[in-house]
Parts: structure tokens; C-alpha cells; sequence
């Protein structure tokens, strides 16, 4: 067997086993809670997976990715709040679309600037987003939110929308993985490393950039949209530049040069919060702390460390 096939087939059995895992959770789980948390787990890998698309393969800082899941969120809750809750699905189709045109309106100016003028520059749509969902209390509920978001027919049920949620996200997240290990991923590779090459060799870089920010910004809105039947819920924290900076942490944490990196890296962050916050008031401080030292120990991130460790014992057992 040749070593491309060994690597497909290991990334495969991989991929297999994490889809297992998360399909016995309601099998094996002895509360509801426990489902509502791998649910969690799973949205916010794919928060994380879609905006480490432009960072961790791009380059392209974003703190303002928390405005598209926001309004992925918004568009169910809304929809639902005004039409009926007969709107939820349609909702998230129309929510995914908006964000796709916002984001692709948007791009067309954030994109024209680099490095931390690009980072503020979303920062700064987000903020604005945020700002007119807090005031708009008529239309939106303001601080307040939106409440009693309930899936229609048998997606009222827990379990099938978990399965739902996984289903969803697992197909998302190999499109993601698909795009990026294509020659669009490369080129976006080759944007992050020399852009100036790129444009040598007859690729648009800008428009490339503008292709991975609208398709990280749609996976985004696609994870918000889907949250709001989780939590039967939305606020407006939900378009905050902390969500935003939520997301950042989850990617380091996990590796933003390992594509499953940002999924590790939210599981740990959402079991973390999960087990502290059960049991202390000042979960905010421990948690921090731990992060912290998982970073320093970890600076290639979890899985980053775990592949070099791996290539080092692979290196002894050869020098034997």
C-alpha cells in the first residue's frame, strides 16, 4: 500500500471513529443536558473549523466573524418570532444566503486592507452589527433577545435534532476539509505565505480572499443558525466581538495549522467551561488559567504538539 493510501485510510478511520463518538452520545448519555452539550460541542467546532478557513489557511485575521453567526442565529429567531415556527428550516437557508451576500459586500472593502487594519476593519462591521441589534428593541428584543425557538415537527425532539445538528455539521465540515486540500486551499496556502508569487503566477489574490471570506462567513452563519434551536434561544452577545475572540481562542488552542485543529481545540474549551463552571463561582479565572497554560505548554496547539510528537517517535523507531 502506498503511503498516500496509508494516509487516506488513517484520515478516514479517523474521521469515522469522530462520527461514531458523536453518534452514540444519545445512546450512551444519561441526560439531556449531556446531548445539549455535545451539540454545543459540534456547532462551535464548526464556528471554529469555518473561521480558521481564512485564518489558519489564509492568513486573514478576522474579529468580526461573530457578526455572521449572529445573523445566522437572527435570521431563525426572527422568522420564526414574526412567521411561525413552520419558518425555522427555510430560515436557516435564508440566513446562510444572507450572510453569503453580506459578507461578499462587506469583503469587497475589508479585503482591500491587510494584516491589523483587516482585523479592525471587521471588528468594526461587527461592533455595528451588535450595536443596531442592542438598540433595535422593537424588532429584534435588544438585550433581551428572542425566546421559545422551537424546531418544527419531529425536530422538536431533542435527539432528532442533535442528529440533525451532526448530520449538518460533519457534511460542512468534509465540504470544508475538501476546499481545504484543493487547488483552491493550495492557492489560498500560497496567498499566506507570498501573495506577491501569486500574483506573479496569474492568480487574484484579492479574489481569492474575497472566495474564502464569504464561504468562512456562510459556514459561520450556517453554526448560528443552528445554535438557535439548541438553546431556544438568541441575544445579542451572539454578534459580540467577545464570541469573535471565543472562536480565535478555540483555533490556537487546538493548532490553526492542523485543519482539525479549531474542533479539537472547541471540545476542549466547551468541556473546560462545562466541568469548571459546575463547580466553582470563579470558573471566569480558573479557566483562564488553564488556558493559559495548555497555550504555553502546547504553543503549536494541541493537536500541532500531538503530530510533532508523533513525527519525532516515528524518526526514533527509523534511526533504530
Amino acid at each position: 500500500m502506498t503511503n498516500l493510501a496509508t494516509r487516506n485510510l488513517k484520515a478516514a478511520s479517523l474521521w469515522a471513529l469522530i462520527v461514531l463518538i458523536f453518534v452514540l452520545v444519545p445512546v450512551l448519555s444519561t441526560s439531556s443536558y449531556q446531548v445539549n452539550l455535545a451539540c454545543h460541542v459540534l456547532i462551535w467546532s464548526l464556528f471554529a473549523v469555518s473561521f480558521n478557513m481564512l485564518w489558519g489557511v489564509t492568513g486573514m485575521l478576522s474579529l468580526g466573524q461573530a457578526l455572521y453567526y449572529g445573523l445566522g442565529a437572527y435570521s431563525v429567531g426572527l422568522m420564526v418570532e414574526h412567521l411561525g415556527r413552520q419558518w425555522y428550516l427555510p430560515a436557516m437557508g435564508m440566513g446562510v444566503l444572507a450572510a453569503a451576500a453580506l459578507a461578499l459586500l462587506l469583503g469587497l472593502l475589508v479585503i482591500r486592507v491587510g494584516g491589523v487594519y483587516f482585523t479592525m476593519l471587521t471588528l468594526a462591521f461587527a461592533q455595528l452589527g451588535w450595536q443596531i441589534t442592542f438598540k433595535w428593541y422593537d424588532f429584534t428584543g435588544g438585550d433581551d433577545g428572542i425566546q421559545g425557538i422551537i424546531p418544527p415537527g419531529i425536530l422538536e425532539s431533542g435527539t432528532v435534532y442533535y442528529y440533525f445538528v451532526l448530520a449538518v455539521v460533519m457534511l460542512s465540515i468534509w465540504v470544508l476539509k475538501r476546499m481545504a486540500f484543493s487547488p483552491f486551499g493550495l492557492v489560498l496556502r500560497c496567498v499566506q505565505q507570498n501573495p506577491d508569487r501569486v500574483r506573479f503566477l496569474g492568480r487574484r489574490v484579492r479574489r481569492n480572499q474575497l472566495r474564502v471570506y464569504v464561504i468562512s462567513s456562510l459556514f459561520s452563519a450556517l453554526a448560528g443558525s443552528l445554535m438557535a434551536g439548541v438553546d431556544g434561544s438568541i441575544h445579542t452577545d451572539m454578534l459580540f466581538w467577545t464570541t469573535s475572540g471565543e472562536v480565535i481562542l478555540m483555533s490556537v488552542l487546538g493548532g490553526i495549522n492542523q485543519f482539525f485543529g479549531p474542533f479539537v481545540g472547541a471540545t476542549v474549551i466547551i468541556l473546560i467551561e462545562d466541568l469548571v463552571g459546575a463547580h466553582t463561582e470563579y470558573w471566569s479565572l480558573i479557566i483562564g488559567i488553564i488556558i493559559m497554560v495548555i497555550v504555553l505548554v502546547f504553543p503549536k496547539g494541541v493537536v500541532g504538539e500531538a503530530m510533532r510528537a508523533k513525527s519525532l517517535l516515528t524518526k526514533t523507531g527509523a534511526g533504530r
